[in-house]
């Protein structure tokens, strides 16, 4: 059998350097990635090219965030044709309704407010229907501490069970906004364990899921968007090869 391709979808930069992103492509290579998703904010003056780095696809997203669900639809059609994943920053059910049922979405994500989880049964199955990957982001047990964090491994103990009852498809993710905070897969695997998951769940999270969104516009390997700045691989050293995180 092969050996699975493990993707981040959720990775999160304050620049498009081509010297930044060279050394973020080594170090999520040297972690065990075949490819991770540059997160660029909604309404940001730029927005990440999808390109192949050495072995390892960089993917562009833009990460939505709305106050009022009637809008969504309108943000979507922005970024449509512009970038391979499309994620919905979630929280109060309403919001969390629209993304789920919109199939132009990919993920939600962070789908709790401090007093509601927001996901349910309605949400989980209308997910499945229309394909919308629920996110459990690792970041908030990487970096939250006592309460915080409790009650974030329970919300994801809950919607663990959903996706499970529903076949709901999930991600996990790192929600990393710096090197620092990037785990390699194994991590990962060991962290869903703190909430339940399976390690074959996991792996799915890591790989099956992620892979098809990565490959969802038929992209062929070397394929680079339009407009996009091709990186001399020899212009950056490989000086993040043996950093741990």
């Amino acid at each position: 059998m092969a050996e699975p391709l493990f993707y981040d979808l959720s990775i999160h930069l304050k620049s498009e350097d081509p010297v930044v992103l060279k050394k973020l492509s080594n170090l999520a290579q040297h972690l065990g990635y075949s490819g991770i998703a540059i997160n660029s904010v909604d309404n940001s003056s730029k927005l990440v090219r999808s390109m192949e780095i050495d072995t390892i696809n960089l993917l562009s997203s833009v990460e939505l965030k709305i106050s009022n669900a009637s809008k969504l639809h309108g943000q979507i059609g922005k970024y449509l044709n512009k970038v391979d994943v499309i994620t919905v920053v979630g929280g109060n059910e309403s919001i969390n309704r629209a993304a789920v049922e919109n199939p132009n979405v990919d993920v939600l994500t962070r789908l709790a407010t401090p007093k509601d989880n927001g996901f349910n049964h309605v949400l989980a199955k209308e997910a499945a229907d229309h394909n919308v990957a629920i996110s459990f982001d690792l970041g908030d047990i990487i970096h939250l501490r006592g309460g915080r964090r409790v009650h974030s491994l329970m919300n994801f103990r809950k919607n663990l069970l959903l996706v499970r009852k529903y076949d709901v498809p999930f991600i996990l993710t790192s929600n990393a906004v710096s090197i620092f905070d990037m785990r390699a897969p194994r991590e990962m695997i060991a962290l869903a364990a703190l909430f339940g998951m399976t390690r074959e769940e996991a792996i799915s999270g890591l790989s099956e899921t992620p892979g098809a969104i990565a490959l969802k516009k038929n992209h062929s390997p070397g394929y680079i968007m339009e407009g996009v700045l091709e990186l001399d691989s020899s212009c950056v050293s490989d000086d993040l090869r043996g950093e741990h995180v």
